[in-house]
C-alpha cells in the first residue's frame, strides 16, 4: 500500500479560501482598493503618460489617450478571471499604479499577481514595496497556501523584483506565449504558506518608517532580510 512518502504529505482540515472580493487594503505608505473606471482610469493615464516602455512586457498598452485607457479597465475589471486593485498613495490620496489576482484557484490554494504596473512616481517608492507585501499578506492571511508570479524571462527588472520580495525562483517555461508577435519564455516565481511568518517579519522590519532617513534612504536592504527565506534564487541575477 502507498504511503505518505508517494503520495505527499496530508493536509489535515484543509479548507479552500474565498475569492477575493472587496479587497481593500491600507498601510503606512498606501492604499489599494478595487480598480473603478470611472474613479481612477483618467488619474492613471495621466500618471502613464510619455512613459509608454511601462508596456513592454504586459499584453497590452500603451494607450494613446485617456478615453482608451478607460474603455480599457471598464472592460477587464468586468471579467471574472481576475481581480484589479488601484494602489493609491496615502500622501497625495492619488492613483499611482495597478496590480491584479489572477489564475485565482481556491481549490488548489493557489493565486497569482500580475498586470504590475507602477507609474513614475511610485517606482523606487516604499509604496511600491508595500503594495506587493500588502497583497501578499492578504493571500496567506485569507488562507491560500501558495503565492505566484511570473514574468517575461527577459524582463530582468521584474526578476529582480520578486526575487527581492522573497519569492522563489522555480524556472522557466520555455516559448510559454506569444505576446505582441514576440515569443515569451515565462520565469516563475512563489512563496508558500510556511514561509510566510519570516517574510511577513521581513516585510514589517523593511517598511517601518525607522528604517528610513531623514532623506529617505533605506537603513536596511528587504533583500538582506528576505535572502534567508526564499530557498531558491534565480541564477540569472545576482543581488
Amino acid at each position: 500500500m502507498a504511503d505518505d512518502r508517494t503520495l505527499g504529505a496530508q493536509v489535515p482540515g484543509w479548507t479552500p479560501p474565498k475569492a477575493p472580493a472587496s479587497v481593500v487594503l491600507r498601510g503606512w505608505w498606501c492604499s489599494l482598493e478595487p480598480l473603478e473606471a470611472e474613479r481612477h482610469a483618467a488619474l492613471l493615464h495621466r500618471a502613464n503618460a510619455g512613459h509608454d516602455p511601462l508596456w513592454d512586457y504586459m499584453p497590452y498598452g500603451p494607450f494613446s489617450s485617456s478615453a482608451q485607457y478607460h474603455r480599457w479597465v471598464r472592460d477587464t475589471v468586468a471579467r471574472p478571471e481576475h481581480y484589479f486593485l488601484a494602489i493609491l498613495d496615502n500622501a497625495g490620496k492619488a492613483p499611482v499604479g495597478v496590480a491584479s489576482y489572477l489564475r485565482i484557484a481556491p481549490e488548489a490554494g493557489s493565486i497569482e499577481v500580475g498586470n504590475i504596473c507602477f507609474s513614475p512616481q511610485l517606482q523606487r517608492n516604499p509604496a511600491a514595496t508595500e503594495a506587493m507585501y500588502l497583497m501578499i499578506r492578504w493571500a496567506f492571511e485569507a488562507g491560500y497556501r501558495r503565492y505566484e508570479w511570473k514574468c517575461h524571462a527577459l524582463n530582468m527588472a521584474s526578476r529582480r523584483a520578486a526575487q527581492r520580495l522573497g519569492l522563489s525562483y522555480e524556472g522557466v517555461f520555455r516559448q510559454a506565449a506569444v505576446i505582441k508577435g514576440r515569443n515569451r519564455d515565462t520565469a516563475w516565481f512563489a512563496a508558500i504558506d510556511s514561509e510566510w511568518p519570516a517574510l511577513d517579519e521581513a516585510f514589517r522590519a523593511w517598511l517601518d518608517p525607522r528604517n528610513f532617513d531623514a532623506s529617505g534612504r533605506q537603513k536596511e536592504r528587504l533583500s538582506d532580510l528576505t535572502r534567508l527565506v526564499r530557498p531558491g534564487s534565480d541564477p540569472a541575477l545576482t543581488l
